[in-house]
């Protein structure tokens, strides 16, 4: 059987036991995009969360259906595509070519299903006559209407009352100023659908309630999106499909906070302060993205900045780094204890470390997926072997110590996506990626370094030091040992956009 976890609900506003509807068995929809742009870092903290949510679930055992769709008709798309002279539905088809590239070079899993709206038009319809009969919503010239005031409980998500709610929606015929459009009625040179109502396409809220219950039935166990999504999107969600399918709609409803720009506001292609995932991923490893979304708690707000990736990478780098020293080790834990107790405190704190590692990290995990948590393990961790690593006796016989960190390290890469290349391959995609920011050539970088060596074994070190110091005023650091001179990019090197 799987292991049970605890989940904060943002509707019940508390963490509890997860309890699904089948045993073994989470269903899962996210909210995905709705594709008349490029996608940004904002939206890839959803997407890494619930992938790394989601890998988690399947690594504790758990039989995961993840469902996130597309958003492929929309007022911003029509408008987009007018804009630049196309058919809104080659717009909406170049955005999710241009997103799934994207989210390949995050390292993302795709979902088990990506439904789109213009594809679920017949269940939308359906959706909707379902309201009309049953009284909860009316049509008016063309469009039909969802009467909030047919909800009860209509803002119990949000917390908000409902005569404080309007929604954005305007179009003659409109009851009360909350009540919401599921359909609406054609506008010259738009494109429609065929309805009971006439042409028309469906409003933004209906397609997700239709597309879910297509997917995963009248009931989800999880419903994941953005904080920004809880009003009014999640909560008309609520009210229409409950109405329209007489059963509760969601189990437990989880939402990541934001990216949030120095200014306080958040990311938004609206406000003209976006970075997209495109230009990042040219800059930095994927894996340092990843690492600075799971840092933080995934209900936290999380700043962006300049220095915010040039700090995640130094960090993922010392995992790197730390696998790396205990690699080079190897060996099994066999006899263990009595090596550690030899080699003195700092290989007894490593065993120790390492031993507790897998229930530490767990019971973080476990505990409303707090990968913050379960990080700062990780980095406590890393710290303890890199300082064991340091002592000349450790390379020769520490294999025994660092062996449950090496399996710590390979729970960390299996559950959240960390650490899951050769660390060499790392060190390559660190450098490549790092000086093409930096303006830099790596043929360039190496043949100043070899220069270096040459003066060095000529033993012009004047010379070899000037070398040296111009390569680290381009944030080369030249590091001499045993093996030779290596070279690595600074990590602390931020790049302006």
């Amino acid at each position: 059987m799987p292991t049970p976890f605890r989940l904060y609900d943002t509707k019940s506003r508390t963490v509890s036991d997860f309890t699904p509807q089948v045993p073994g068995t989470v269903g899962i929809y996210v909210c995905g995009m709705t594709v008349y742009d490029r996608s940004h870092v904002g939206h890839a903290r959803a997407m890494v969360v619930f992938d790394a949510f989601t890998r988690w679930l399947r690594h504790e055992g758990w039989k995961v259906r993840f469902v996130r769709n597309f958003t492929d008709i929309d007022d911003k798309i029509i408008a987009r595509a007018a804009t630049l002279g196309i058919d809104p539905a080659k717009l909406a088809q170049d955005e999710i070519d241009a997103f799934h590239a994207d989210m390949a070079g995050l390292g993302l899993r795709p979902p088990d299903a990506e439904p789109r709206v213009t594809k679920t038009m017949p269940q939308i319809i359906e959706l909707i006559a379902a309201l009309v009969d049953g009284g909860h919503a009316y049509p008016s010239e063309g469009s039909v209407w969802f009467s909030v005031t047919s909800y009860e409980r209509y803002g119990e998500l949000s917390g908000r009352k409902r005569e404080d709610m309007r929604s954005a929606d305007t179009a003659l015929g409109k009851r009360d100023p909350a009540d919401f459009a599921l359909w609406k009625a054609v506008k010259p040179g738009e494109p429609a659908w065929d309805s009971p109502w006439g042409p028309g396409r469906p409003g933004w809220h209906i397609e997700c309630s239709a597309m879910a219950k297509h997917e995963l039935g009248d009931t989800i166990d999880i419903h994941g999106g953005g904080l920004d999504l809880v009003f009014p999107h999640h909560e008309n969600e609520i009210a229409q499909s409950e109405c329209g399918n007489g059963k509760t709609y969601t189990r437990y409803w989880m939402h990541n906070g934001l990216l949030t720009m120095e200014s306080g506001q958040k990311m938004g292609k609206s406000l003209g302060n976006v970075t997209p995932i495109e230009l990042v991923l040219r800059e930095y490893p994927a894996e340092a993205l990843r690492l600075y979304y799971l840092q933080n708690h995934y209900r936290s707000p999380l700043p962006w900045n300049a220095e915010a990736l040039p700090e995640a990478l130094g960090m993922l780098s010392r995992l790197y780094d730390a696998r790396d020293v205990a690699e080079a080790m190897g060996g099994t834990e066999e006899d263990a204890d009595r090596v550690a107790s030899e080699l003195g405190d700092d290989a007894k704190a490593v065993l120790e470390e390492g031993r507790a590692f897998p229930g530490r990290f767990e019971h973080s995990l476990r505990e409303d997926f707090n990968t913050s948590q379960a990080l700062a393990h990780s980095f406590s961790l890393a710290r303890a072997v890199n300082r064991f690593g340091g002592h000349k006796k450790a390379r020769k016989r520490g294999a025994p110590v660092v062996a449950p960190a090496l399996a710590a390290f390979r729970l960390v890469a299996a559950s959240l996506g960390l650490m899951a290349m050769d660390t060499q391959a790392f060190v390559e995609e660190v450098k490549d990626k790092r000086l093409s920011a930096l303006g830099l050539r790596r043929e360039e970088v190496e043949a100043m370094v070899a220069q270096r060596v040459a003066l060095r074994e000529a033993k012009a070190w004047s010379e070899a030091d000037a070398i040296r110091q111009r390569l680290d005023e381009q944030g080369i650091v030249v590091m001499d040992g045993p093996e030779g001179s290596r070279w690595r990019v600074r990590l602390d090197m931020a790049v302006e956009a």
